[in-house]
């Protein structure tokens, strides 16, 4: 059944694109809607015959690499390509386009959070958007590069964060359980493969976690940061999962532990609206 939806999918999508969109001539006798079965395969580097059996729902294989090439042939949107690879049956080889699929809702709870810190992540702890005062206290993530900003790398790797987040080992250890817990569910997805190799051949302390196989879940806690305009800030966090939009992704919202921490977060917020710096919110990706 799912390869009669994946040939029924993907002739719908072929017979959507025109000839000119993808700099092909239309000719004088074109009759087919959309594309031609060999003009998507020339597009995508593929054989005609093998395009042809997979219109045909036929039982073959199918790399991830290659559907990665018929979705850029078909000018498939992020949402087209996640439907494409599922009915595939393949994981997405490319790494994700996740900020630019923020709704502008959510943009406006993130913004509207303020001065609480707010950031959205998806399950591999990917910073992917984030609002001003995620910057004045955590650090300025659009100046790290993209593939630095995770809050995993951060806390094995960063100096910063080793002296700030006082409970920091602890915290370390428990991220690392929760990673190799949700890694169950990921681990032949490339990118999760490459942040652990990563983080193996940078971190002698998550080499030693790792072995350890630890496992936990999501639970609240409070963490303590030592900030160095501010002071001592208290924080919990309280998730809202994004589904059905993004299974995994989140919109986390640090919020004071007590009266001290929130006057000191409304202090920082005076302190940075002073000094004119950062952006109303921003993409991390961007």
């Amino acid at each position: 059944m799912r390869r009669q939806e994946l040939a029924t999918f993907l002739r719908s999508r072929r017979e959507r694109i025109t000839p000119e969109q993808v700099g092909l001539p239309r000719g004088p006798r074109r009759r087919t809607p959309g594309l031609r079965r060999e003009e998507v395969a020339q597009l995508a580097c593929v054989g005609v015959t093998w395009y042809t059996w997979l219109e045909q729902a036929r039982s073959i294989r199918v790399s991830a690499q290659v559907i990665d090439a018929i979705a850029r042939a078909l000018l498939m949107d992020p949402s087209e390509r996640a439907h494409l690879f599922a009915l595939a049956g393949a994981v997405d080889p490319r790494p994700e386009g996740e900020c630019t699929a923020l709704s502008a809702e959510v943009r406006r709870l993130m913004r509207r959070l303020a001065p609480y810190p707010a950031t959205v992540q998806n399950g591999r702890y990917d910073v992917l958007a984030h609002n001003r005062p995620w910057v004045h206290v955590f650090g300025d993530f659009d100046a790290m590069r993209p593939r630095d900003r995770n809050c995993l790398w951060l806390l094995a790797t960063n100096e910063s964060w080793r002296e700030t987040f006082l409970d920091r080992d602890e915290m370390l250890r428990d991220l690392v359980a929760k990673f190799r817990g949700s890694m169950a569910e990921h681990g032949a997805e490339p990118a999760w493969k490459e942040l652990r190799d990563r983080l193996v051949g940078a971190s002698a302390e998550f080499r030693e976690l790792w072995r350890r196989h630890e496992v936990a879940t999501m639970s609240p806690h409070v963490k303590r940061y030592q900030h160095p305009r501010v002071g001592l800030l208290r924080l919990e966090h309280r998730m809202l999962w994004m589904a059905p939009l993004a299974q995994a992704h989140r919109l986390i919202a640090y919020v004071p532990a007590d009266d001290e921490t929130e006057e000191r977060l409304e202090r920082l917020a005076e302190l940075s609206e002073e000094a004119g710096a950062g952006a109303e919110e921003a993409c991390a990706g961007a």
